[in-house]
């Protein structure tokens, strides 16, 4: 049963997918790359039903006739306009803010969009909402948190769908092009040619057990930390291990993990690494036979131990 009251579903969703053509006034059309960053794209379409799932809640507190699945529909229209516009008056809006002292304004796509989604939200509060405590009841989080799980079982606003908006916001705010390809070409062949090496392009990691996928320009970031890579051993044993299992191999079967001399408990503070325990054992017999004969001979001083080491030393060697 849920837990929030039903939402009416929409019939038509909203698709704001970029031109792809442009007029020019010499050139005629002109194709446009499309291809964004797509983890930041996957990351702002995950945003936005958190940030949907608040408005509505917070609009339909304490109403006795309207619920948070009833405005669901007008709310999603109205944030996705309020999104477009403020996202294309950025510019205007970050010119603004540059030339106030207290204006911080970051220039990564998602904390500028994350704060258009905050203040829309923040717009739909209703009178009790702002009055009250509502703001900062656990309650509150719990609905929120119920109501973005009842829109995706419903498939309310799917994946999909956000992040082709989401696609046309990031390109909005991306000024300075870092993520997001602003080229253009005058032919299918050529476009059809850069996508295949655009640094946008979507790539699935080469790694054997890794499903990952991103932009090829995180091809590198991704590989220097990508669990399923093989690489040499980080005790420098001849070993190559796949990286999510290196802190397991080194410290359980790799020969050159660091142990203690097996005379540790009468002694020998030695730590060495596991394959050298035998030349640990023979180039350090005299100090290993001095502790054990100290256990034995516990009132002996160290010239005396140091004298009967000798004696059973030459005496091995006869």
């Amino acid at each position: 049963m849920s837990i929030l009251p039903s939402m009416d579903m929409p019939t038509i969703d909203v698709d704001l997918g970029p031109e792809k053509f442009e007029e020019e006034k010499q050139g005629g059309p002109l194709l446009h790359c499309d291809l964004c960053d797509t983890e930041v794209v996957h990351k702002l379409a995950q945003m936005f039903l958190p940030g949907l799932a608040s408005a509505c809640v917070d609009n339909t507190t304490g109403d006795l006739f309207k619920t948070a699945g009833s405005v669901a529909v007008d709310l999603r229209k109205e944030m996705i306009d309020y999104l477009t516009q403020r996202s294309e008056s950025f510019v205007a809006e970050s010119v603004i803010l540059e030339g106030d002292p207290d204006g911080e304004v970051s220039d990564h796509p998602y904390d500028i969009i994350s704060n258009l989604v905050d203040d829309f939200a923040s717009s739909k509060r209703n009178l009790l909402s702002r009055v009250s405590g509502w703001i900062l009841s656990e309650k509150r989080e719990d609905n929120i948190e119920d109501f973005v799980q009842e829109m995706e079982v419903n498939g309310f606003w799917t994946l999909e769908r956000r992040e082709k908006i989401a696609e046309t916001l990031l390109k909005n705010v991306d000024l300075a092009n870092s993520y997001h390809c602003n080229m253009s070409f005058n032919s299918v062949e050529e476009l059809a040619n850069h996508i295949d090496n655009c640094n946008f392009r979507s790539i699935i990691c080469e790694n054997e057990g890794c499903n990952s996928r991103f932009c090829a320009s995180h091809l590198k970031d991704h590989d220097s930390t990508c669990p399923f890579k093989i690489i040499s051993c980080e005790q420098k044993c001849s070993a190559n291990i796949m990286r999510r299992e290196m802190d397991r191999h080194c410290i359980t079967v790799c020969p050159m993990k660091v142990v203690n001399c097996p005379f540790y408990a009468i002694g020998c503070r030695s730590a060495v690494s596991q394959c050298m325990i035998e030349k640990h054992r023979s180039d350090d017999i005299d100090s290993h036979l001095w502790h054990f004969l100290k256990g034995i001979y516990k009132e002996a001083s160290g010239d005396d131990l140091n004298n009967r080491v000798e004696q059973i030393i030459q005496v091995s060697k006869q």
